[in-house]
């Protein structure tokens, strides 16, 4: 298969612009998900595993089957950096989703995030099967060396405050409290602050305008939640503390 230049320059530039005006649609008005739903909502509920489950399967499925289908040459920086991008999505496909304990998700949201899925799939795919160049030395690159160093902080971090939410409440309880521990000391989103550095640590090690797009729809879909998040709690609980910030330790 040959690069699909326009293809890929296309839905990178939608990325850029659609992180924008997904962004200053959350700063008007949140999107209806996890605490924010009303059990009593209109319209279908999809239970949490299985929302998960599918709307991630995309991510991981779609460049896997590019892998199996494509003879291109792979050099060690190009394996290693489609691999890394498909370890993310198997996590949250086959092990965060089966262990998480989030509230219904409405099923045009689901449907939604399987469309988006699938398209920045093959997006991530096709640009680093197809068309990324890298040289033979690319894995030897401080760029590659230190993005592949903070994607991997930013997926610990992550992994690690996903495990901090679902162990606060004990079994049967349904109130909420507040995450203690971890990035949770600094931010109200630690989870999201875990992924944004992920995938800005991705962008570097691969240095391409389709990556460097996902890294800031990321920033720009995910960041406002962390708000949210953040002032559900400073609403909620009188003994918040008050030094954390939404989403950057020390600045916002």
């Amino acid at each position: 298969m040959q690069c699909m230049e326009r293809s890929v320059c296309f839905l990178s530039w939608a990325l850029i612009i659609g992180g924008v005006l997904y962004l200053l649609r959350q700063v008007k008005a949140h999107m209806q998900y996890g605490r924010y739903v009303e059990t009593s909502a209109p319209g279908v509920m999809v239970p949490a595993k299985v929302a998960w489950f599918i709307q991630e399967l995309p991510s991981v499925l779609v460049p896997v089957l590019l892998l199996l289908s494509t003879d291109t040459s792979r050099s060690l920086g190009r394996t290693v950096l489609i691999s890394t991008f498909c370890l993310h999505y198997f996590h949250r496909t086959f092990i965060y989703s089966l262990l998480n304990k989030g509230r219904p998700c409405p099923l045009f949201i689901m449907v939604s995030a399987v469309m988006f899925c699938s398209l920045n799939g093959f997006l991530q795919g096709h640009y680093m099967l197809h068309c990324a160049q890298f040289d033979a030395a690319w894995h030897m690159d401080v760029r590659f060396i230190a993005g592949l160093l903070v994607f991997f902080l930013g997926m610990a971090i992550n992994i690690h405050s996903d495990y901090i939410l679902r162990n606060l409440r004990k079994p049967g309880e349904i109130t909420y409290k507040i995450p203690k521990g971890g990035m949770f000391e600094w931010v109200s989103g630690a989870n999201f602050f875990g992924e944004i550095i992920e995938w800005c640590g991705y962008a570097a090690a691969t240095w391409s305008l389709p990556t460097f797009s996902f890294a800031f729809f990321t920033m720009c879909s995910i960041g406002p939640r962390a708000y949210h998040h953040h002032r559900y709690y400073l609403e909620k609980f009188d003994n918040y503390p008050k030094s954390r910030k939404a989403v950057i330790p020390f600045i916002l």
